[in-house]
């Protein structure tokens, strides 16, 4: 028994055949285009190859950058395609596979942090928050077990945690959102930020980016961070009190006993994951008389998606 995951990203549609085990065994690769009918043509095209190959596919589970609705099958709203408005994207797909299998549509973060829950950082929880700290901050929450959507599809949207009143205008059309705070786009803000306040500090971050601050790119200011730069540390500060701000905030409405912190901001590990938990210990409420979450880089890797797509179309 073998289920087809598709991760939408993008640049790229991402896609594996997964065994009961949630095991990729067979994977495809292609461009991620702006057209809504291509994009299903391409999903289509892989299953048929995939049966073709000699697989059983028994479901199709697509990840998905945008709003799902809690009927797992319509994408409500998504910045990057705008055909994706109150669309089915499920009825889309099963149409030019002759509903041959069901399709079933998750959000990209929800799969990621699944994917964590089961067979990554997450496993042996009960509750559990995954945070995925990229472009934006995504999230992901596990309750007792079990994937948490919310009345309307739209549970775990973290990164939208209104954190400062009348703070920075964020893309959803708010102002002050977590993610304006703790993302890969702020830490290239605090660092560009410093670098222009404290040039005599800079030399580093400024032979990375060749001279041109406009150029500085969240890898840079990794680099720098890791070799010990105080600008790029500050940067890293600046988002881990944030992040720490968020969870705390978090915590007071779930109590969760893990916290699991993905994304690619993360692989500088501790430089980011202790002032996150400094913070988070900092502003936790009751904080000196309760139990606190751990706190832990994400394990499962870029494919965390994709095997959470396919478990999560089985269940």
């Amino acid at each position: 028994m073998t289920t087809l995951a598709i991760d939408i990203g993008g640049t790229k549609i991402a896609a594996a055949v997964c065994d009961e085990n949630d095991t990729i065994i067979q994977r495809w690769r292609v461009p991620t285009p702006m057209d809504a009918d291509a994009i299903n043509q391409n999903i289509a095209s892989v299953y048929r190859e995939a049966n073709a190959a000699g697989h059983d596919i028994q479901a199709i589970g697509v990840s998905a950058a945008g709003n799902v609705g809690a009927d797992r099958k319509t994408m409500t709203f998504a910045a990057n395609i705008p055909a994706w408005l109150n669309y089915d994207l499920s009825e889309h797909i099963g149409e030019l596979i002759d509903h041959a299998v069901p399709v079933i549509i998750e959000n990209d973060a929800n799969c990621a942090g699944w994917g964590e829950y089961v067979h990554g950082a997450g496993q042996g929880s009960k509750n559990m928050v995954a945070l995925t700290v990229g472009t934006g901050l995504g999230g992901a929450i596990v309750i007792n077990g079990e994937l948490y959507r919310g009345s309307f599809g739209m549970a775990a949207e973290l990164g939208h945690l209104p954190m400062v009143p009348d703070g920075d205008h964020c893309g959803c059309g708010l102002r002050g959102c977590a993610e304006r705070y703790t993302s890969g786009t702020s830490l290239e803000n605090f660092a560009k930020s410093a670098v222009r306040r404290r040039p005599q500090d800079a030399k580093r971050l400024l032979e990375l980016c060749g001279g041109d601050i406009n150029k500085l790119e969240g890898p840079m200011v990794s680099q720098a961070a890791q070799e010990g730069d105080v600008l790029g540390l500050y940067a890293f500060n600046k988002i881990g009190e944030w992040l720490g701000r968020t969870m705390a905030a978090t915590a007071a409405v779930l109590d969760p006993d893990i916290f699991v912190i993905g994304g690619g901001v993360v692989a500088v590990g501790d430089i980011l994951l202790e002032p996150a938990r400094y913070n988070y210990a900092r502003f936790l409420e009751g904080s000196a008389y309760r139990g606190h979450a751990k706190i832990v880089a994400a394990t499962a890797g870029q494919d965390a998606g994709l095997i959470g797509a396919a478990n999560l179309a089985l269940r």
